[in-house]
């Protein structure tokens, strides 16, 4: 008995309305993305559950590291790093806190400080920090500083520098503190305090939403 022959034949699906959603969608996902800063540091923020946005922009955001790492290193003993959102303002700031200081910072260093956004070296050591070109050696060397936050001769503290030209650059600018469950507690008070003795009292504490026990 002979084979039946099937005739075969070839199915032709148009593409173009699949290729235009994904372009659609590709679109709206880069329009609508938030990109996640370059932190010196891994903080995983202790749990809450109070549920409260945390503004987006217009934000000078506080962040204290652990005192150990993820895999138990010795980190410090909660070192202090700061981040503004906006580049321009970051700019104003850094030229107040350097003539104040008296620390020179030339063009180049300038816009390298406000690329990176994220700062935690001491004023006087900022135009060396800066110097180095290299951004992943910049970022290695910016984990053994911080901001220190003991007070100069009696007044403000570097910490308290920082703020107060922060907020007279942008008055209506958000304080956001950010922690690590494992940082010691000691740290995040004097912090605290440092905002405190400022009459800065009204700040947004950054943690992780987690369900309420029955």
């Amino acid at each position: 008995m002979g084979k039946v022959k099937i005739k075969k034949s070839d199915t032709w699906i148009d593409m173009t309305p699949m290729s235009d959603v994904m372009t659609l969608l590709l679109t709206f996902f880069m329009l609508t993305s938030t990109f996640v800063k370059n932190e010196p540091v891994k903080v995983n923020t202790p749990g809450s559950i109070v549920e409260k946005d945390i503004p987006e922009k217009g934000t000078l955001t506080i962040l204290v590291s652990p005192e150990k790492d993820a895999k138990g290193v010795a980190t410090g003993d909660g070192q202090v790093f700061m981040s503004m959102d906006n580049a321009e303002q970051l700019g104003q700031v850094l030229d107040q806190m350097a003539d104040a200081n008296g620390v020179s910072i030339n063009p180049a260093q300038r816009q390298t400080f406000t690329i990176e956004s994220t700062f935690g070296v001491p004023i006087r050591k900022l135009p060396s920090y800066l110097q180095e070109i290299d951004p992943t050696k910049r970022q290695k060397l910016l984990r053994n500083y911080g901001i220190p936050l003991d007070s100069i001769d009696g007044g403000k503290s570097e910490f308290q520098q920082w703020v107060d030209v922060a907020r007279g650059v942008n008055q209506d600018i958000k304080i956001v503190l950010k922690a690590d469950a494992a940082t010691p507690y000691k740290t995040v008070k004097k912090v605290m305090n440092e905002l405190q003795d400022m009459d800065e009292s009204h700040y947004y504490l950054v943690t992780t939403l987690k369900k309420q026990e029955e």
